[in-house]
């Protein structure tokens, strides 16, 4: 129950995170926002990593998993910014919302027993995702920067990448502690968003107004995923990542509540559908 409540705060706190890179990522630069939003998360992680962090339990084993959520860390928020400034968040949201899905085949494939409504509930998140971007067909292209499928694309990237970052994160922190496997991923995440920015010689320098926002979203950020990670320690540790995709459903009711992005009923029946299944799959792991 512990580990669904912390995803349950998680998915508040990156709701919030996601309406805003909704509003500030249509037509800006990307890499600056990612860049800004990643170091504001090592800022917030690094006093509490460095003083209260087990760094003496960090074996091996627990860095390079570390590493590698990271890597893919930096995957998931990059995907995450590009599919929200292609797409409103009725379409990209419940795509990206989907990944307990991948987080359950996880759990398969390290061998635990999934029950059968586990199943049905992944069943409803299919259907539902497909109703959403079924009738995306029919949108305006008002709001989109590019066809839906490309921001699906993007938005499925995103769900791939943070399947694999909450399940390496918590799979390190079991192998070592929650505070420098948090510091460690943040650090090399944004060390993947800088190179590729150095690159192609792309200025990192977010624009004017927007670096305090920026920097607001990267703490509530860093406080959600340490919240999930925390959760890795705990009984059935899968089941914060998917209560924590709840934010998806927040981000869609706050950009139709202040960016007037219209949602209509058959999307709406998408969209219960994504977040009853994931709301079936929470309860199961209560």
């Amino acid at each position: 129950m512990l580990a669904l409540s912390l995803g349950l705060g998680a998915a508040l706190i990156w709701a919030v995170h996601d309406f805003l890179a909704r509003k500030l990522s249509q037509g800006a630069a990307l890499l600056p926002m990612v860049a800004v939003v990643f170091a504001a998360g090592c800022v917030v992680l690094l006093p509490l990593a460095i003083f209260f962090g087990d760094w003496a339990a960090m074996t091996s084993k627990a860095w390079v998993i570390a590493v590698v959520s990271g890597v893919a860390y930096a995957l998931a928020g990059g995907s995450l910014y590009r599919a929200f400034s292609l797409a409103p968040a009725r379409l990209v949201a419940p795509v990206i919302g989907a990944y307990p899905m991948l987080s359950l085949l996880i759990a398969v494939g390290q061998g635990r027993q999934v029950p059968a409504a586990d199943w049905l509930a992944v069943i409803a998140i299919v259907v539902g995702i497909g109703i959403v971007a079924l009738a995306a067909r029919s949108d305006a292209p008002e709001g989109y920067a590019a066809p839906p499928r490309v921001a699906i694309g993007w938005a499925a990237l995103a769900a791939v990448g943070f399947a694999a970052t909450f399940a390496l994160g918590q799979a390190a922190a079991r192998e070592g502690s929650e505070l420098p496997v948090m510091l460690i991923g943040r650090v090399v995440a944004l060390a993947v968003i800088l190179g590729l920015a150095l690159g192609r010689r792309t200025p990192v320098r977010p624009q004017a107004g927007q670096g305090w926002i920026l920097a607001l979203m990267g703490t509530f950020d860093a406080v959600a995923l340490g919240l999930v990670i925390a959760a890795g320690g705990l009984p059935q540790a899968e089941y914060a990542s998917v209560a924590s995709s709840l934010f998806g459903v927040l981000t869609v009711l706050l950009a139709a509540w202040f960016l007037r992005e219209a949602v209509r009923p058959v999307q709406w029946l998408g969209i219960a559908c994504v977040f009853g299944g994931i709301a079936v799959l929470g309860i199961m792991g209560a």
